[in-house]
């Protein structure tokens, strides 16, 4: 990668697979083909004497930097174990966020998200037309594909080399 090419932070639960590192070798090649470097989260490798507590905080303290040094950030929010996206993901999206980073997400699966929840669970409509879930918890009916807080915080891409392209349009525009 050329110096000075833009980085950017590839957030994701990826890093919890089997083939973590193949994944992040063809993301990395594809942000290199379109003039971004990227920035792949901690995997972890610490010292063999470090406390778990250590280890937690160190991959925590290495993202949160790789953030801060990345012009933005292109996230899997895929539904990881359960409907939702990984919660460490979405914590990374909110950073960058906050910090005026761009976001663009790929692996949301299509449609809304209430109707995503609605084939998991049994929901009802109360009187006032609020959607609840079978603990009485309101279920977000906007039409959105995720939690309103993320839908309407970063833009949401059909797959990765899509999120890639477009983050890479977006940054040389930027430049």
């Amino acid at each position: 990668m050329a110096p000075g090419a833009p980085r950017v932070y590839l957030a994701g639960p990826d890093v919890f697979r089997r083939d973590a590192a193949a994944r992040f070798a063809l993301l990395t090649e594809a942000c290199d083909r379109l003039g971004l470097q990227a920035l792949t989260p901690s995997d972890g490798l610490m010292p063999a004497w470090f406390t778990l507590d250590e280890i937690a905080r160190g991959i925590c303290k290495e993202n949160m930097e790789l953030i801060r040094q990345s012009r933005g950030v292109i996230a899997n929010l895929a539904p990881f174990r359960g409907l939702e996206p990984d919660s460490g993901t979405v914590f990374e999206v909110g950073v960058a966020v906050a910090m005026g980073l761009p976001v663009i997400a790929y692996g949301v699966p299509a449609g809304a998200y209430a109707d995503r929840v609605g084939d998991a669970l049994e929901l009802t409509r109360a009187e006032d037309g609020t959607l609840r879930d079978p603990e009485g918890c309101i279920v977000e009916d906007l039409g959105l594909p995720l939690n309103l807080m993320i839908s309407c915080s970063v833009r949401i891409a059909a797959s990765a080399d899509d999120a890639i392209k477009e983050m890479a349009a977006l940054l040389d525009q930027r430049s």
